[in-house]
């Protein structure tokens, strides 16, 4: 048997880790003297007292490092719980990559405080029309009434979403200044889209403060909301592989989809419908009945059927794919320079 301080020099882990990792149920010694209260471990323990110092040192909570120590005989399983903090590990290092580049993005805004962005009135048309439709009228959600506005390197990126949907489309641009990320209100987007059927370039320019458009002779401005608006980049993980890629025509979906009855549900007192879809054995996308989805939840995937309509007109005429991964994960519908995500719904 060890006192807790072999332990502690064998391990690398303070006296003050072992008595909490003890009263954690992580390590609980072999035995403690009723008299004087002294900690003893077996040789095993020491095993696995460096496996805890291990973990610790990479950040694994506690309750991972104490399944990983109820498991140290069976190192498969050890090694399973490895890969998945190290997945953990990797995916926080990404975001958090991410939010360094917006943080690098604002000091460069104030900078250099003026971006600016030209492209065809036709092509910021067809960009507002892709994502207009899932912007939040929802006064109580105020972080989302309103339409992204981020720069590429050669590209103007618009995305808008209410929680359930979530809409994106790029549009080529030239754009001179820093990188720029703006809300721009609800009302001064309307207002910009009815200017842009006049057609011409479209100039404009993005400041923390401030969003200014010239178009058509007019010059609109606004002031950007002041939201932290969702990061679209890590609310889904599309083209995945596994992913089931549809291609799909769009009057012949939208003819399916009313010649099934809609699935009636209701949501914070209000009723909506439900399209219910699945892939048939060739491969072609079909809408199934209520008792279909029923019999094989998994094998179909339930969105709001409003939302998979408007999804489908601003995705463009003629043809489609959408992404289907099974009924928990967001059903994408691309289009041409622009995609929607809609939330599935279960039963």
């Amino acid at each position: 048997m060890h006192g807790i301080g072999e332990i502690a020099r064998a391990s690398g882990l303070s006296v003050s880790a072992l008595r909490f990792y003890d009263g954690a149920g992580v390590l609980v010694p072999a035995e403690v003297d009723p008299v004087n209260g002294y900690r003893r471990y077996s040789d095993d323990q020491v095993r696995a007292a460096r496996l805890v110092a291990g973990l610790r040192r990479v950040g694994m909570p506690v309750a991972e490092i104490t399944r990983a120590v109820s498991e140290l005989a069976n190192p498969r399983a050890v090694r399973k719980l490895l890969d998945e903090h190290l997945h953990r590990l990797e995916d926080g290092l990404a975001d958090a990559r991410r939010e360094l580049s917006r943080v690098h993005a604002l000091l460069d805004l104030q900078e250099t405080t003026l971006t600016t962005i030209t492209l065809p009135a036709a092509a910021l048309a067809a960009a507002l029309d892709a994502v207009r439709f899932a912007a939040s009228i929802d006064p109580g959600l105020p972080i989302l009434g309103g339409v992204l506005l981020e720069t590429e390197p050669a590209a103007l990126c618009l995305v808008a979403t209410d929680r359930y949907r979530l809409a994106v489309a790029e549009a080529a641009a030239a754009v001179s200044g820093s990188p720029a990320r703006v809300v721009a209100p609800l009302p001064f987007v309307d207002e910009l889209r009815a200017l842009l059927a006049e057609g011409g370039q479209v100039v404009l320019a993005l400041s923390q403060d401030r969003i200014g458009v010239d178009v058509a002779g007019r010059r609109l401005e606004a002031q950007p909301l002041e939201v932290g608006f969702p990061d679209h980049h890590r609310l889904v993980e599309l083209g995945a592989d596994g992913v089931r890629r549809v291609t799909v025509d769009v009057p012949a979906l939208r003819a399916a989809v009313d010649s099934v009855p809609a699935v009636v549900r209701e949501h914070e007192g209000k009723p909506f419908d439900l399209t219910i879809l699945a892939v048939d054995p060739a491969g072609a996308l079909r809408v199934a009945r209520e008792d279909e989805w029923a019999a094989d939840e998994q094998a179909h995937v339930a969105v709001n059927r409003e939302f998979l309509l408007e999804a489908l007109d601003a995705g463009g005429a003629g043809q489609l794919v959408l992404e289907l991964d099974g009924p928990i994960k967001p059903l994408a519908v691309r289009g041409a320079g622009s995609y929607s995500i809609l939330m599935p719904v279960r039963r």
